[in-house]
């Protein structure tokens, strides 16, 4: 990646005040007020040049859009220049409209499984999810391929984290409810065990080292 940068010369380059490098890229937050002018910002976005070229990811929500900037190949997952340029251009966009940035709302979410042998529960994560595994640490991180949900870090541990030997996170997943019995059977066959059946509604799936995860749809809930 010859454009790549670390995430202290992104914040210290000029022109990249709006916006705040967190765990998952640089994200802005653009506070519009309504869903309207969250709209027009986000296509106003969509109508720089070259935009295709390497496309943020936009969350437009009726009090504000939040943009997120993240260069990704199988060499790099992190900043880089285009991303600098890109976050003036937006910037510029968003003030011409009158929008103002909000840094303070910026935030980001990461969920860490830990295991004495994380080579054998990310299997398990992997399937239950149907995320991708990182391209830059395939070993270590699993990430959502459509870049929405919050990605996974495993950590390797000499202890358990809790007094009788199992995980320590319990997360869910809402699938599609087509699609459930599918991602139970996958995550089965990658070292999973059910440790409660609640069908049609859920499935509590563990991986190797007790941490859980529920596999959900809507089918049997008011």
């Amino acid at each position: 990646m010859d454009d790549g940068i670390g995430g202290n010369a992104f914040q210290l380059a000029g022109g990249t005040e709006d916006w705040r490098v967190v765990g998952d890229g640089a994200c802005a937050f653009f506070s519009t007020g309504s869903f309207s002018a969250s709209a027009r910002l986000a296509a106003a976005i969509g109508e720089l040049p070259g935009i295709d070229d390497h496309a943020p990811d936009v969350d437009v929500r009726p009090d504000g859009v939040t943009v997120r900037l993240l260069t990704r190949s199988a060499e790099w997952y992190g900043m880089s220049r285009r991303d600098v340029e890109l976050a003036r251009r937006i910037s510029a966009v968003a003030k011409e409209l009158g929008v103002p940035a909000d840094p303070a709302k910026v935030q980001s979410l990461l969920i860490v499984p830990g295991g004495a042998d994380i080579a054998a529960i990310m299997p398990f994560w992997h399937a239950v999810l149907g995320y991708d595994r990182r391209p830059d640490s395939p070993e270590e991180d699993l990430v959502d391929p459509r870049n929405r949900l919050t990605p996974f870090w495993f950590e390797e541990m000499r202890e358990p984290r809790t007094t009788d030997g199992g995980g320590a996170i319990h997360v869910a997943i809402w699938v599609p409810y087509d699609q459930a019995e599918e991602r139970v059977a996958a995550a089965l066959g990658a070292g999973g065990h059910v440790v409660r059946d609640r069908a049609p509604m859920w499935w509590t799936l563990a991986d190797a080292a007790g941490n859980e995860c529920d596999v959900s749809v809507i089918t049997g809930r008011d």
